[in-house]
């Protein structure tokens, strides 16, 4: 299905976003983004979304649709009609129980490979469900990732319902570690704080998760204070 979304938008070099949603229930529409990442002709869709025919067209005037990136197991809805419509690749690693289509083509982190240069995978370790983020070493970083962090400069695309819950359920205007992710994710009497400290190894200085809004720069030291309230360091 098509929810509303806004058009092509410049991210960085040669990296895009469309800014979207999705109903995750009878009364709430909440956000949801996709990444274009472009290299020469071939286009790498991350956490894709479906578009309307006329954001369509603009986004095949861009390039090939090449690969299709499942970065997180709770998203992947609109996988399979890239992957069917486009012959595109589809890389995600193994193991998510929400989504079993498409028939993976790549597995995420086999033998180190990335569907473009200048980038890496970041694998979440011990995880309840796969979960990972990609990083794309251009214009001082930029990091995509799926539920595990979450930016929130407004909430546009959001409904009214979810307009007014979204701060009282734990997404307030600001970068967080989602809360939800965070609950569902983390193995009974484990943390995944070291994960992040991990994560916080990478150099990155823009991030686009698959929910929220862009943000453009001081990405990580966003992140850092995340990590630091989502486990209590402060």
């Amino acid at each position: 299905m098509i929810y509303p979304h806004g058009d092509l938008e410049k991210i960085g070099t040669d990296a895009f976003m469309v800014r979207g949603s999705i109903k995750i229930n009878p009364l709430m529409r909440i956000s949801r983004n996709m990444g274009i990442i472009r290299e020469e002709n071939e286009l790498t869709l991350i956490n894709p979304i479906r578009l309307n025919k006329k954001t369509e067209e603009k986004l095949k005037d861009m390039g090939e649709v090449k690969n299709i990136i499942r970065l997180g197991a709770f998203h992947g809805v609109d996988d399979p009609y890239y992957v069917n419509n486009f012959k595109a690749q589809f890389w995600s690693q193994p193991g998510g129980t929400t989504y079993n289509e498409p028939i993976l083509d790549i597995e995420i982190g086999m033998g180190g490979l990335t569907p473009v240069h200048n980038s890496e995978f970041f694998h979440f370790q011990g995880t309840n469900q796969p979960e990972c983020a990609l990083l794309l070493k251009r214009d001082g970083g930029i990091l995509f990732t799926c539920d595990a962090i979450q930016h929130y400069g407004d909430y546009s695309y959001n409904n009214w319902l979810a307009r007014i819950l979204m701060p009282r359920i734990g997404f307030p205007k600001r970068t967080i570690i989602g809360p939800i992710w965070l609950r569902f994710m983390t193995p009974e009497g484990g943390s995944l704080e070291s994960e992040f400290q991990r994560l916080l190894q990478l150099e990155f200085n823009s991030l686009l998760s698959a929910h929220g809004t862009f943000l453009n720069q001081g990405a990580r030291g966003a992140v850092i204070n995340a990590v630091s309230a989502a486990f209590n360091l402060d």
